[in-house]
């Protein structure tokens, strides 16, 4: 007998059986889940000894020439077209001409390929358009970002066959048809397994034929372009009680495609959506049969459902939603800043107060983390990776941040953000953030069990081999393949254990940064918190094992460190990209210690709760002996920071780039504020003149001799455009509310009294 085979029978069996008993077997759906997508640049970080260098090589996202073309000629064009007032207040969706216009320039077959009629675009491209539309309407972003998400079209691709290839794709490249996706119903929502939309195999009626089909029942909600969609997508459970197909009863979750005039089908109704009012609607079917060929990809595609939805979610969930948050982000960055410098209170700009520079420094960082973090992950998309965790991080943290951007953009803009109108460019980013937050994955669901929960499966160099061999039917297979795993995981525990301890005794010191890089004391510490993230993650699934599954803030504070390592890996290789720029080193500076300060806290949570208190303490002692390192920004970090934002600058423009600020409006609020903040900029000079000589007053100023004429009527010019940004908009009583016009009928109906009256 070899040592190999008296280690597998007395060291790895009961270890073996030990594990089966505890360890819950992966559900098919589970199983789905954990194939869906590739792995990438997570997987180098559950390493914990990731090559930075393969991140640097990694070309950044670039768009060719005729994508750029695109931007610069329909997407302006389209961005013009619009005015988000008009479509919240009185349109309540787009006018006729935008969606003809659309139609027209196939935003809706972005990702569709020439062959088929579509545009053909790099996933670079759907991301760019996405977050550009996004900037001038909420409405218009969602409108185009559907069609070319997760849906029809990209299910066709993916999974379809080429006869319904040849037949739908050119149809909704050039917008004939409208597609929608059902997925959410009543009863099934994180939970999409759980839905009650069912499909029975059954003999039916089909264009004058009896043919074998299948009989829908259904009804779906919160469905993007519902209300419109000539065709749609349905996820359902299908079942074939008489077995006519010859695979059993349960066939599991399939997926059919429909158009929704098909009898027993019906739309119209509206769901309103925060009053950000894209087309959203509940879909219903009633005793709908279709022919077994309208399942996506035919026969051979039944009871995959599942397995295509979290495919083309992997992918998905890294453009649409990120490129509208990094839309967001960018713009209260730019517009906070440029209103922190013309609102003036105490005769100063209400930037200069270190409250607000505090909120406009975190601006600064989350746009350009963000929009970092989307580059790459497009840029490793359009390379053909499917990275499903890198998404749902993305997915988390851009919507996250988003929320805390927005959040912060009104605390400073105060009443100028509340008050809705024409006059607020607010309003519209504000009332979206629950739906970033909701769809595609809910945040809460996100954050505490996929990111890490699926991550420490699917991305880790052995946990999933493991895994499949626990629940291998065949106890002596499952024992061979255990073994040959296991050991491989002990040996790496104990080479990263001892990698955790050098780095973290030498405070990251003698931690790897990449030879090519600047900033490399920033690289040290990711590569230290990567050997540490690594080895703590081992240690949870160690110690609890499939009880990790229900310690759900464990696992969320897990994947906060993970998900730190990817954006601040992001955000270092952003700044190498662009060229090592010094002025941005500040903002990068600024980033790295929020970042890592994230990831103290995270860490400290999972070392403070993990049960196994032994095992905590002795981590601890490997990694962090001096204590989690805990830094924030000092003062004059955050200072530098916040005015990046207060100056008109190639810097600021790098910060918050591509944004349609109303070009092409004769009246726009954000073309008003970019006005404004140029003239007071120029007016600098002068404005200190005057503060100096404390006169307030320009005419004032120029008769006592401290400014001439001609700076006196620039400053009067300056103080206009200004009032034109401070000012918010009032309505009419009758075109607010008719109720609310019936109070001034009745005061004007009331007798009037003298005052002596009044007074008795």
């Amino acid at each position: 007998m070899s040592a190999r085979d008296l280690r597998r029978n007395y060291l790895t069996r009961p270890i073996y059986r030990w594990a089966r008993s505890v360890m819950p077997p992966i559900s098919e759906t589970e199983r789905d889940a954990i194939d869906a997508g590739t792995v990438w640049w997570d997987g180098k970080l559950f390493t914990g000894n990731p090559d930075w260098e393969e991140l640097l090589a990694m070309p950044p996202a670039r768009l060719n020439a005729e994508e750029q073309a695109f931007m610069d000629g329909p997407v302006r064009e389209l961005c013009a077209m619009v005015d988000d007032w008009q479509i919240a207040w009185h349109d309540r969706d787009l006018p006729p001409e935008v969606w003809a216009f659309m139609r027209e320039q196939k935003f809706f077959g972005m990702i569709i390929p020439k062959k088929y009629g579509g545009l053909g675009f790099s996933n670079t491209m759907h991301s760019e358009v996405v977050r550009t539309v996004s900037s001038a309407s909420v409405v218009a972003g969602v409108t185009v970002m559907v069609p070319n998400s997760l849906g029809p079209g990209e299910l066709l691709m993916h999974f379809g066959t080429e006869e319904q290839r040849q037949y739908w794709l050119p149809r909704l490249a050039e917008g004939t048809e409208i597609p929608c996706f059902g997925l959410t119903s009543p009863d099934a929502g994180s939970d999409a397994a759980a839905m009650t939309d069912t499909g029975f195999v059954e003999y039916g009626e089909h264009e004058g034929e009896n043919v074998l089909g299948v009989r829908l029942d259904f009804h779906k909600r919160y469905i993007t372009l519902g209300p419109v969609a000539t065709v749609m997508g349905l996820a359902f459970k299908m079942h074939d009680p008489d077995n006519l197909l010859g695979r059993g009863e349960e066939l599991g979750i399939t997926v059919a495609l429909l158009p929704t005039s098909t009898p027993g089908v019906s739309h119209g109704e509206r769901h309103i959506p925060q009053f950000t009012h894209f087309q959203n609607g509940p879909l219903y079917g009633k005793d709908v049969f279709i022919p077994l060929d309208w399942i996506l990809g035919g026969k051979e595609q039944i009871g995959q459902g599942w397995k295509m939805l979290m495919t083309a979610l992997a992918a998905g969930r890294g453009i649409s939603l990120p490129s509208q948050s990094a839309a967001s982000a960018a713009m209260c960055a730019r517009a906070t800043g440029a209103y922190a410098r013309v609102r003036t209170q105490f005769n100063v700009p209400i930037g200069m107060f270190e409250g607000i520079r505090e909120h406009m420094a975190d601006l600064a960082a989350n746009a350009y983390l963000i929009d970092a973090a989307r580059r790459l992950t497009i840029a490793a998309l359009d390379q053909g990776h499917k990275p499903s965790v890198i998404s749902a991080i993305m997915k988390f943290h851009a919507t996250d941040r988003m929320r805390e951007s927005i959040e912060k953009a009104m605390d400073i803009h105060g009443g100028k953000a509340i008050i809705d109108g024409p006059r607020n460019y607010m309003g519209g980013h504000y009332r979206s953030v629950p739906i970033g937050i909701t769809v595609e994955g809910a945040n809460i669901l996100t954050r505490n069990l996929m990111i890490f929960g699926q991550g420490a499966i699917r991305s880790h160099p052995f946990m999933l081999k493991e895994l499949l061999a626990l629940s291998d039917k065949d106890e002596e297979a499952g024992l061979e393949e255990f073994d040959r795993n296991f050991w491989k995981h002990a040996g790496h525990a104990i080479a990263n254990g001892l990698r955790a301890w050098g780095r973290g005794w030498t405070g990251g010191a003698l931690a790897p940064a990449p030879e090519s890089a600047a900033l490399k004391h920033h690289w040290r510490q990711l590569s230290r918190f990567a050997s540490a993230f690594a080895l703590l993650a081992d240690m949870a699934l160690l110690t609890l094992g499939g009880e990790l599954k229900r310690k759900e803030m464990l696992s969320a504070r897990l994947g906060d460190i993970l998900s730190e390592l990817y954006l601040l890996g992001a955000v270092l290789k952003r700044y190498e990209d662009e060229g090592r720029l010094v002025e941005d080193k500040p903002l990068v500076d600024y980033i790295m210690i929020k970042g890592t300060g994230r990831m103290a806290i995270a860490f400290d949570g999972v070392l403070a709760n993990l049960p196994a208190r032994l095992v905590a303490w002795k981590t601890r002692f490997l990694t962090f002996p001096l204590g989690v390192p805990r830094r924030r920004p000092p003062d004059r970090l955050t200072n530098m920071v916040a005015e990046m934002l207060m100056k008109p600058s190639a810097q600021r423009d790098r910060i918050a780039p591509d944004l349609y600020l109303g070009e092409g409006h004769e009246e726009h609020a954000l073309k008003d504020l970019e006005e404004a903040f140029r003239m007071v900029n120029e007016a600098e000079r002068i404005e200190k003149q005057m503060r100096q000589a404390k006169v307030r007053d320009a005419t004032e100023a120029q008769e006592r001799g401290f400014i001439s004429a001609e700076e006196r009527d620039q400053l009067i010019r300056v103080k206009s455009a200004v009032g034109r940004v401070i000012a918010v908009d009032a309505f009419p009583m009758e075109e607010v509310s008719p109720v609310s016009s019936q109070h001034r009928k009745r005061r004007s109906s009331k007798p009037r009294r003298s005052g002596r009256e009044a007074a008795e």
